[in-house]
C-alpha cells in the first residue's frame, strides 16, 4: 500500500524513454501488421479521455481503483510504459487521495496521456 500523503515522489514521474509507446511492444502482438497496430492504438487513444474521466469522477476507493487498473492495463497492452507506471501508482494508493492528491495524479495522468496521443496521431498515415 502506498499513503497518499507521501506518494507524490518521483512515483508519479513518467519515466524517460524515447517514445510515449513502445511500439517493439506492440508489434509482438500484431506480428507487424501496420493497419492492426494503428486501429489498436487507435481505439487506446479514443478510450483515455473515458478512463480518466472515470478517474475524475471517482467518488469511491473501488471506482478509483477500477479506473486506475484499466488504464494501466491497456497501457501496458500497447506499450505505454510511462502512463501504466502513473496508473499503477495511482491504483496503489489507499485510502482513497483527497481531492487535491487526485487532482495532482489526474494531471501526471493527462500530461503522460497527451503525449501519448500526440505520438499515435503522428503515426497515422498523411491522408
Amino acid at each position: 500500500m502506498v499513503n497518499s500523503a507521501t506518494a507524490f515522489s518521483s512515483d508519479f514521474a513518467p519515466k524517460r524513454v524515447e517514445a510515449p509507446v513502445d511500439l517493439a511492444h506492440l508489434r509482438r502482438f500484431t506480428m507487424g501488421d501496420e493497419a492492426l497496430e494503428l486501429e489498436i492504438l487507435g481505439l487506446f487513444s479514443g478510450q483515455l479521455p473515458i478512463t480518466i474521466t472515470a478517474l475524475k469522477q471517482a467518488d469511491t476507493e473501488k471506482a478509483w481503483g477500477i479506473a486506475a487498473h484499466t488504464l494501466k492495463g491497456s497501457a501496458r497492452a500497447v506499450g505505454a510504459w510511462s502512463l501504466a507506471t502513473i496508473a499503477e501508482n495511482a491504483e496503489r494508493l489507499r485510502p482513497m487521495p483527497d481531492a487535491a492528491a487526485r487532482g495532482h495524479v489526474i494531471e501526471r495522468l493527462e500530461a503522460a496521456a497527451d503525449a501519448v496521443q500526440e505520438y499515435i496521431a503522428s503515426l497515422a498515415p498523411p491522408a
